[in-house]
């Protein structure tokens, strides 16, 4: 996808990669938007807030933004640097930047979480990146101008849009030969492509015709086009496969679009240049990244209206959603002293340290709860600024001697940030 002359002429993409989840067990539906500007803006979509943004010192130029199936990786394409960002999405930490081709643009990743897609607008061919190893094990050639990306959902093949001007085609690789076995012809300017949830189509925006095309995955034949607004960008579809949501941004709208009879039925009035489009992972609320206004629209779906707008990092380009499960923590229970009273026993200085288990980093401000190894409870306390709990507890006669000097254990119950954990720590006589 290329931007017009009015800010840069560069390459951007609205393939996104957005996989359900059960947002019921812990854990958070994070947005991530890739801002031109630099960083990698993240929402919270609980609260439809930045709870922070994510830099990373060898790629200051990130343009789309993708989420791996499980929700524990993203991947996020840079345009100037050549790199590929990959993120741990638990922690919002940059673990990686990986080397891919001359001005990387869409990213998608397969079902499974095996193998990332990176096309290289410049350079007219498609990286393929190995999530085990983090290295490129493939490098495809497409043809000029390779912009959008996608998987289909037996991860058999990849979709490919060039944003060539006139009328122009999809590439489709075979996954295990890495080679193109065939090639579609769509509509004029061809960049955002997406995926139905069932696997059955393909649809492509083709932003100098001012449609979309649907791709029948079995024929590889488009099979309908519909009309939408000026110069649309990106494209999000409902999980149930049933609406199309696409960006216009020289009409500064979204498109809604029934993919059954293939038409428009209503646009909605968004910010300043719409870009890319990202739908919760329940398909109640769209997010649409604003490239002038540096801000996020969030559309409730059923009602098609905007219900706010999200300040961002400046000139926002790609976003996904997807649901992240907490952080894993670790808990280290440290030794205790047990001193005799006249009624029972003292237990002095029972603690516990807790810390994330990728980072290291400590937790603070979280309860620790200690107990026999029985189960008696003993005392609770909260971490400090260094992840450490502390407490002394008073225990009865009745729960024994022997109980205490087998030692305790510490508890952190977790929460949608981080996960529970436990240890087991020594108890000695004074």
């Amino acid at each position: 996808m290329r931007l017009r002359p009015l800010v840069m002429a560069v390459a951007v993409t609205a393939a996104l990669v957005v996989t359900p989840a059960e947002a019921a067990s812990p854990g958070r539906v994070l947005g991530y938007v890739a801002n031109l500007g630099g960083g990698v803006s993240v929402i919270d979509t609980a609260t439809n807030a930045v709870s922070q943004t994510i830099v990373d010192s060898g790629g200051s130029s990130p343009y789309m933004a993708a989420v791996a199936f499980d929700g524990t990786r993203g991947y996020v394409t840079n345009s100037v640097q050549n790199t590929l960002t990959v993120i741990d999405t638990p922690t919002n930490t940059v673990d990686k930047s990986i080397p891919v081709g001359t001005h990387p643009a869409g990213v998608a990743v397969a079902p499974g979480g095996g193998f990332v897609y990176v096309t290289n607008y410049d350079a007219g061919t498609v990286s393929v990146v190995d999530t085990a190893t983090l290295t490129v094990t493939a490098t495809v050639t497409v043809g000029q101008n390779p912009d959008g990306v996608v998987v289909t959902k037996d991860g058999t093949s990849v979709y490919v849009t060039h944003d060539v001007v006139g009328p122009s085609k999809v590439s489709v690789i075979d996954t295990t030969s890495n080679t193109v076995v065939t090639t579609i012809n769509v509509g004029s300017t061809p960049t955002a492509v997406a995926a139905s949830a069932d696997g059955t189509r393909i649809y492509v925006v083709n932003k100098g015709s001012d449609n979309i095309s649907a791709i029948d995955v079995a024929s590889r034949t488009v099979v309908g086009t519909a009309a939408v607004g000026f110069v649309p960008h990106g494209i999000a579809l409902s999980p149930n496969g049933t609406r199309a949501y696409v960006t216009n941004s020289e009409f500064d709208s979204v498109s809604v679009v029934d993919l059954t009879a293939m038409v428009e039925l209503q646009k909605i009035v968004v910010g300043d240049r719409p870009i890319s489009v990202a739908l919760t992972p329940d398909g109640a609320s769209a997010y649409v990244t604003n490239f002038n206004s540096n801000t996020v629209s969030v559309i409730d779906t059923a009602s098609n209206t905007v219900t706010g707008s999200i300040a961002v990092g400046q000139r926002p380009v790609g976003i996904a959603i997807n649901f992240v499960p907490p952080a894993t923590s670790k808990l280290v229970a440290g030794s205790a002293q047990l001193q005799l009273r006249l009624l029972g026993f003292t237990v002095r200085s029972l603690d516990a340290t807790l810390t994330d288990k990728h980072t290291g980093a400590p937790i603070a401000g979280e309860k620790i709860v200690f107990r026999t190894v029985k189960g008696n409870p003993l005392c609770t306390a909260t971490t400090n600024s260094a992840g450490k709990a502390t407490c002394d507890a008073n225990v009865s006669l009745l729960v024994g001697l022997s109980t205490l000097l087998q030692g305790f254990t510490a508890s952190y119950a977790g929460n949608n940030e981080h996960g529970g954990a436990s240890s087991h720590g020594h108890i000695a006589l004074l």
